[in-house]
């Protein structure tokens, strides 16, 4: 027992804190890009039924929601590589940094994910539109099959679409440049 704390260098519990931040990086990218690519998925496939030739440039919202696991699975990587405690000194600090690094690039590729989803959803797929109708004594709500929303209802709504899924997708980047200074900031509470 004496022999594996001489040769290990820092803080005993540092690691821990790194290694959450690796996997907190890459679930919670991989939870944004499976919502967005199913949320957009379904709304393609429902799409798909009524205007099969539109389904191949509507597949752009599930193309981006799938980039957002690999932004996770950068960081990931870069936290993992900078953890080794034999190598050199791995302290409380540098646990710190690679988990706030791995939150910051997963938990903005969640909601980058969710936002995609839902625009992707709404620009592609079937809907019910919801309307009140007066009948009777008061007012009740109307469940009606509008059609195909948005980009199959419309398709000069198509270039809107993308650039609102780019700004939603702009959210998971700005995370990722985040983790990548924040996990750089590790080892820089010594000198060395």
């Amino acid at each position: 027992m004496s022999s594996s704390s001489s040769e290990f260098s820092g803080d005993e519990t540092a690691p821990f804190f790194g290694f959450l931040g690796a996997a907190a990086a890459l679930v919670f990218s991989c939870m944004g890009a499976a919502y967005g690519t199913a949320k957009s998925g379904v709304g393609v496939a429902s799409m798909g039924v009524m205007r099969p030739e539109l389904v191949m440039k509507s597949i752009v919202p599930v193309v981006m929601a799938g980039v957002l696991g690999i932004y996770g699975l950068i960081i990931a990587v870069i936290i993992s590589t900078g953890i080794n405690p034999k190598a050199k000194s791995y302290y409380l600090f540098d646990g710190y940094a690679h988990l706030s690094s791995g939150l910051s690039c997963g938990l903005a590729g969640l909601s980058a994910g969710m936002a995609i989803g839902i625009v992707g959803d709404a620009g592609v797929s079937l809907g019910r539109a919801h309307f009140f109708a007066f009948h009777g004594y008061g007012f009740v709500k109307v469940n009606t099959l509008c059609g195909i929303r948005a980009n199959a209802q419309q398709p000069k709504l198509f270039v809107g679409m993308i650039l609102i899924l780019i700004f939603a997708e702009a959210l998971a980047l700005y995370g990722l440049i985040v983790g990548i200074i924040l996990s750089s900031r590790a080892g820089q509470s010594r000198a060395d």
